[in-house]
């Protein structure tokens, strides 16, 4: 007798190829073109727990060893399954699974818990070795900018800070503060491109230990700092000129995005200007997928422009700009999943095998995101005054190539040593 999942696959795949082998013996799906992927179940229970909750299962059956990828790899077997639809093999588990998700999810988002921290945590102190496996020289954690597109990881990683320095228009003197600072390369890059006086603020410890250090071994101590500090509870001695936040916002969560771009009003200076880089989504979807928000990004939740747009009117800030870079994190995740890849060894040094197949799946299913979800990248520009920034679009392409003349003459930068 077929399982439930085999049952739901023949509904599903119609397009490529998907074997299925297991204790209930191998099955074929699909047309026999295109994408081919054979897997292989462990044992009877596998199959049927995956059909009644794929969402969360799928990650779980292959970080556990009860999914192999015999053919193929996990990118292969998830976008085949995206080139297929879903939305006929829906069943009533998968439904009543994902609305109680939703209700949990907006029960916990009012709930006045400070899980900042802890979220923050979970993801970002791990050992910092691992992060240096996959990143580029400046870990940047954060969507790259290819532009043009061959370009590789650290020069379009370092595009990436250009075009948004750019857009910040920071001048000498200048107060900047940075709302989750990363390891420091932001934070750095403005300093000695435009002379500001920089602010870093971040929730993890170990990303503070490492940028402290680096700003101090650079010779920058004097002009850049970076506080463990909730924005939240951010009160300045005086405004910030300018404010940039880089792959912070999707772990603001959705309930509290007014109170974010309320407290951008209070601590931006009346003539300031910010630039906001954020993933975003096609459309609002409430609750994030159950394998992210357990096992990688717990508290995390990716926007779509209808939810973010309204809070930053109702905080009283002007929109000057929007630009969408539709597939240039996909790019970004295949460079960082191949590097990750390649360095098994040392991910296995750190971690065991089944760290390794949950990150793998991580990074395989936040591509996939870009390439068959239409996930993009947002920036957004804002302003309190109509003439804080210029009224065309023409300075930022003048403003990079002062940017590129600046970087032909900085002083390389220095490994982290561990």
């Amino acid at each position: 007798m077929a399982s439930s999942l085999r049952r739901l696959l023949a509904k599903i795949i119609k397009v490529g190829t998907l074997v299925v082998r297991g204790p209930a013996g191998e099955q074929s799906f699909g047309s026999g073109g295109g994408r081919r992927v054979a897997i292989r179940f462990t044992d009877d229970k596998a199959e049927e727990e995956l059909a009644a909750d794929p969402a969360l299962k799928l990650g779980e059956h292959y970080m556990d060893g009860r999914m192999i990828v015999e053919e193929g790899d996990i990118y292969e077997f998830l976008a085949l399954v995206k080139d297929n639809t879903l939305s006929e093999g829906l069943t009533f588990g998968m439904i009543w699974r994902g609305l109680l998700r939703i209700a949990v999810s907006q029960v916990r988002n009012r709930v006045p818990i400070n899980r900042n921290h802890r979220n923050v945590a979970h993801h970002y102190d791990l050992d910092e070795r691992l992060f240096s496996l996959f990143l580029d020289e400046d870990w940047q954690y954060s969507c790259a900018y290819f532009n043009p597109p061959d370009l590789s990881l650290d020069a379009a990683q370092l595009a990436k800070k250009r075009h948004i320095a750019a857009k910040l228009l920071v001048e000498p003197g200048q107060r900047v503060l940075e709302i989750g600072s990363g390891w420091g390369g932001m934070a750095m890059y403005l300093a000695e491109s435009s002379g500001a006086d920089v602010t870093g603020i971040t929730l993890s410890r170990e990303q503070l230990k490492i940028s402290r250090e680096r700003v101090a071994k650079r010779g920058l101590s004097d002009r850049v700092r970076f506080e463990l500090q909730d924005y939240r509870y951010l009160t300045p001695p005086q405004k910030f000129d300018r404010i940039v936040s880089v792959g912070m916002f999707e772990h603001v969560g959705r309930t509290n995005f007014g109170r974010y771009f309320r407290k951008v009003n209070e601590v931006l200076a009346d003539d300031g200007v910010m630039v906001l880089h954020a993933i975003g989504q096609p459309e609002i979807v409430y609750v994030t997928n159950p394998f992210i928000e357990k096992y990688i990004f717990p508290g995390g939740y990716i926007p779509a422009l209808s939810e973010v747009l309204p809070q930053i009117e109702r905080a009283g800030l002007l929109v000057s700009d929007i630009e969408i870079l539709p597939m240039h994190y996909g790019i970004t995740l295949r460079h960082w999943r191949e590097r990750f890849l390649a360095r098994k060894a040392e991910v296995l040094a750190l971690y065991d095998e089944r760290f390794f197949r949950m990150w793998e799946f991580y990074l395989a299913g936040s591509e996939m995101a870009f390439t068959h979800e239409n996930f993009f990248i947002f920036q957004i520009q804002l302003k309190k005054a109509r003439d804080s920034v210029p009224h065309d679009r023409d300075y930022i392409a003048r403003r990079e190539e002062a940017l590129k003349a600046f970087e032909a003459g900085r002083a390389p930068l220095e490994p982290v040593i561990f």
